[in-house]
């Protein structure tokens, strides 16, 4: 391995964990109703099978592989734009030109192929935190950690806000005000599951599926709103810790486990007690929003910074394993893998496809995840042995550098 690879093995490989994670999460939404992913109550929560599945990727995933690649997304724009300034380069220039092209592939990927896209919000979000990428470690984190502590403030009073309104609603002697707003609430388009709509939709036809996403285009751009104060505080952490070395591995292996042990255990704890409370409610709707949003955002944060020191941790510990060798390639091929995976997915669940949509039950679907990790490790290796980049990684670096980049080695 050539030295300018082997210096960025720790980001490479904590990429590739956190783009197989993230399928482990995505499979919901390419396998079931949107409403799925929220509450097992919605969709495929039938068997105690289905709710330990549920249970595992709540308590475990949801949010952190997510909330680790934001952390990268940010330690990258760091080392990207550095290289830039040091090659003569505008860094700005550099930067939104990557961005841009980033636009477009996502608004590409949520039409055309599946509407959980995540690059087309890394975009936008990205050409914010640019504006704070020479400000030092320490500023990054604490102004990180106020514009997500203000983020929170807002999803209480609208989420929590709800929960209080369910609450005084079902009381005996509630006004009939009261009752009638919060009925209101629940007959809403958004607190609708629609199961069967959505299951007739993505099982036919592609241009139906396509004409759909197009009629409610303002979503995406909804999901950046509700999106952008968990995931810009993420970048700006990320930036931070690019800038301290936290993220290059150059720390001592004492503090890792420090930050480890102060943030995981007592985020696993958290958020298992809010999966406890999710059961005691029967799933419901409204509380599962809140924990998503709401409850669960400080005990998510705390497991995405966590689990970066875990794997930091196990990455230098067997960093020179052929297993670690292969997850640092699917990492270095991240962008391929993510959009192969949606690809792959979709054709395999949606109507154009195999049309197995709502029929595969949620423990079940381990077994996608499991191949299609299989299918990254497998693939993404011996490509990189005879390629610079993954093929969609080249053709995202030609697009922003507006000429064709050397691809063979």
């Amino acid at each position: 391995m050539q030295k300018s690879e082997s210096r960025y093995i720790t980001l490479d490989a904590m990429r590739g964990f956190a783009v197989m994670g993230i399928l482990a999460m995505n499979i919901i939404g390419f396998a079931m109703p949107e409403w799925a992913y929220i509450t097992p109550a919605a969709y495929g929560g039938e068997t105690v099978a289905d709710r330990m599945a549920w249970l595992f990727s709540f308590v475990f995933i949801d949010g952190k592989m997510r909330g680790l690649f934001s952390l990268l997304f940010g330690a990258s724009l760091i080392l990207i734009t550095d290289r830039a300034s040091s090659n003569g380069e505008s860094p700005a220039q550099v930067h939104y030109r990557r961005m841009a092209w980033l636009a477009v592939f996502g608004l590409a990927h949520y039409f055309f192929i599946w509407f959980g896209d995540i690059l087309f919000l890394y975009a936008m979000v990205g050409m914010v935190a640019f504006l704070f990428r020479d400000w030092d470690a320490a500023r990054l984190v604490k102004w990180a950690l106020i514009i997500f502590s203000l983020g929170v403030v807002l999803w209480g009073l609208q989420f929590g806000g709800l929960q209080m309104l369910q609450y005084m609603a079902t009381q005996p002697g509630a006004s009939a005000d009261l009752v009638r707003q919060y009925n209101d609430v629940k007959s809403s388009p958004e607190f609708s599951f629609d199961i069967p709509a959505q299951v007739d939709l993505h099982r036919g036809p592609y241009l139906q599926i396509v004409a759909d996403k197009l009629a409610d285009w303002t979503a995406l751009f909804g999901t950046v709103f509700m999106s952008i104060a968990e995931t810009l505080p993420l970048m700006m952490i990320g930036m931070a810790m690019n800038k301290s070395g936290f993220m290059l591995g150059n720390w001592a292996s004492a503090d890792y486990r420090r930050w480890a042990w102060r943030l995981v255990p007592a985020g696993l704890l958290a958020t298992g007690l809010l999966a406890l409370w999710m059961i005691a409610s029967q799933y419901n709707s409204i509380t599962a929003l809140a924990i998503f949003f709401f409850w669960g955002a400080i005990p998510r944060l705390m497991l995405t910074v966590g689990y970066a020191a875990v794997l930091i941790l196990l990455i230098a510990r067997f960093g020179d394993s052929p297993w670690i060798m292969r997850v640092a390639a699917a990492g270095r091929a991240a962008f391929s893998n993510y959009l192969g995976t949606s690809i792959i997915m979709t054709t395999i669940f949606y109507g154009y496809g195999f049309g197995l949509f709502g029929e595969v039950s949620r423990l079940g679907l381990w077994a996608y995840v499991l191949t299609m990790w299989a299918l990254m490790l497998s693939w993404s290796q011996p490509w990189l042995q005879h390629y610079r980049y993954g093929p969609l990684e080249w053709l995202w670096r030609s697009l922003a550098r507006g000429q064709m980049q050397p691809m063979r080695r």
